[in-house]
């Protein structure tokens, strides 16, 4: 079965509802939200489409919520299972009942069945969904998919050997080697940074490098402690070991613990292997004197630091202050990874400074202009693809608070992307452009808020093109299913926000639309990344980069594609659009 609703099971599921079922239309309208409705309506006014009727309403919901179309427990949905359930006859409706019976009450009458019924939990895939949807006769996939765990999502897992992975780049294979003979040469008083631009292939260097380097050492109770911002990257990063122990031909097996999201790891499992780990979890872990962490530190053979740039905050210290103590200042090997070709603001100096790092970059003597300008060569050979830059000058003008622009995260504050969130006249500007990118592109977008992708995603559906919102609240299960339908091309358009920044791999997204302003440069790069993968990695030859941009008064700091006037393959195109 599949976890994404096909053309045929949309329809299907459509047909019942609105000519079976008959459906009300105030129930339609409250599940989407009454305001939204009217936001949406006006939208399509505004470029020269037709309002939406109910059924047009009914079918958008039905592609944004997919597999989840009856799940939730809000006010619309529940209106919704109590109309369908009082259109079955009452045998089925009793039929129904005594197979999903309230734990609580012993109910006799059909009438008082409905409530139970409605309220009960939707747990995706389970017993009562699946009963319910084909007793109402809606394709199976509408029960809601209840996803197998990644690598069983579990604390622990151990990750048997053989698996076929692509060869390494020929440039890829220098580093490999460079790492292996720093390694080799410095043993734990190896301090290296890698660097690469996003897309070339960080994680599977260093993953392949250390796990080559450190293997043995496995089986000796060492652990290779991975160090990443957020759940996607460590997730990434498992895949990636995953892959590479299983491509090897080592005898035993790789033991891998998930040192984030909450997970806990008991002492009783440690048997040495790769630790993947949250910094945050790290910090709580250090700050709490935990005996765990303190036994991996002790046994700890090398510690790789992913988006290396942030190692520099507070919890990264006290973090190395921690192990430290434990193994004494020649700690272990640290390497850090991170992507600078692009920047201008010597970070990856300050990094190799910090640590007294030894510097780990591609090194092309047949092509002497590498160092000054490594992208140029990395998109001529088709591992990167070559980004072509877009401004939309929306026109508009915003006062910003420059006290409330983020220190830490340099980030413009969340008042402010409400505000721009609700602006008719610029989201109308955004649906416009996007309805002018040719059917079938893979489009990824970043929005203001979670509501604001939810009512782009509305309004890119209701013009006909197929669209779904994800956010940090979106559950992960679905999460997956957005994305790999969007990968598949059952998705054109893909909106987020807070989400999609690391850790998600789209090779072949062909545009990248940012409605959302930034200053930081690490933010707008890892977005910009998204994109970047060349034909030589499955990518795509070329991307476009479209940046809506607006006059945000009294902002000190420039918008962060202000400084990537040397990043992009041509000179950029400006849009001038008239404000109202």
């Amino acid at each position: 079965m599949n976890a994404f609703p096909t053309e045929r099971d949309i329809q299907q599921c459509l047909d019942l509802l609105w000519n079976k079922y008959k459906v009300p239309a105030r129930t339609i309208r409250k599940m989407f939200g009454k305001a939204s409705f009217t936001r949406l309506n006006q939208l399509l006014q505004s470029l020269g489409k037709e309002s939406l009727d109910a059924k047009k309403l009914l079918a958008i919901l039905i592609r944004e919520k997919g597999a989840e179309f009856f799940s939730g427990s809000d006010e619309g949905i529940r209106e919704l299972k109590k109309h369908l359930l009082k259109q079955l006859p009452q045998a089925d409706l009793i039929a129904l009942y005594e197979r999903n019976p309230s734990p609580r009450k012993s109910i006799t009458s059909p009438t008082y069945m409905l409530t139970p019924l409605v309220t009960k939990k939707w747990m995706l895939g389970g017993t009562w969904p699946r009963d319910f949807i084909r007793t109402l006769g809606f394709p199976i996939v509408f029960s809601g998919v209840s996803l197998p765990k990644q690598s069983g999502g579990e604390p622990v897992i151990d990750i048997e050997a053989r698996k076929s992975v692509p060869p390494l780049a020929d440039f890829q294979q220098q580093l490999k080697n460079e790492m292996l003979d720093v390694l080799n040469m410095e043993g734990d008083h190896t301090r290296c940074v890698v660097t690469l631009p996003t897309g070339g292939g960080k994680t599977r260097v260093a993953v392949e490098s250390y796990i080559e380097w450190m293997h043995a050492g496995f089986s000796q109770g060492k652990y290779l402690i991975w160090v990443a911002q957020n759940e996607e990257l460590c997730e990434q990063a498992i895949s990636c070991m995953s892959d590479m122990w299983q491509e090897k031909e080592y005898p035993e097996s790789l033991r891998i613990y998930r040192y984030f999201g909450g997970k806990d790891v008991g002492e009783e499992q440690l048997i040495g292997g790769a630790v993947v780990a949250s910094i945050q979890q790290l910090y709580a872990r250090v700050k709490n004197d935990d005996p765990v962490l303190k036994e991996i530190l002790q046994n700890c053979g090398a510690m790789i630091i992913d988006e290396a740039h942030h190692a520099v905050a507070p919890m990264y210290n006290l973090l190395l202050e921690k192990a430290e103590d434990i193994c004494g200042p020649a700690l272990f090997p640290i390497c850090g990874l991170t992507a600078t070709p692009g920047r201008s603001d010597g970070e990856t100096t300050k990094l190799v400074d910090k640590f007294q790092a030894y510097l780990v970059q591609p090194r092309f003597e047949e092509y002497p202009a590498f160092h000054q300008n490594p992208l140029s060569y990395f998109r001529e050979q088709g591992y990167l693809a070559k980004p072509k830059h877009i401004i939309y000058d929306s026109g508009r003008s915003f006062e910003v608070d420059e006290q409330k622009v983020e220190a830490d995260e340099d980030k413009i504050n969340a008042e402010l992307l409400h505000v721009l969130a609700n602006d008719e006249y610029r989201n109308y500007q955004i649906i416009k452009r996007l309805t002018e990118i040719p059917d079938n592109s893979q489009t990824l977008v970043y929005a203001c808020t979670v509501e604001h992708a939810e009512f782009l995603s509305g309004a890119m559906n209701a013009s006909g093109r197929s669209s779904a919102a994800i956010s940090s609240h979106t559950p992960k299960s679905q999460r997956r299913v957005y994305i790999d339908a969007f990968k598949r091309g059952e998705i054109e358009f893909l909106f987020n926000y807070g989400v999609l920044t690391t850790g998600f791999d789209a090779p072949k997204t062909e545009y990248i639309v940012i409605c959302r302003p930034t200053t930081s440069v690490v933010l707008y790069e890892q977005i910009v990344g998204r994109g970047l993968r060349g034909p030589k990695f499955g990518g795509t030859e070329f991307c476009t980069i479209i940046d809506f941009a607006d006059n945000l008064l009294r902002l000190g700091k420039p918008l962060a594609y202000a400084r990537f006037s040397g990043f992009w393959e041509k000179e950029e195109d400006r849009a001038e659009l008239a404000g109202v």
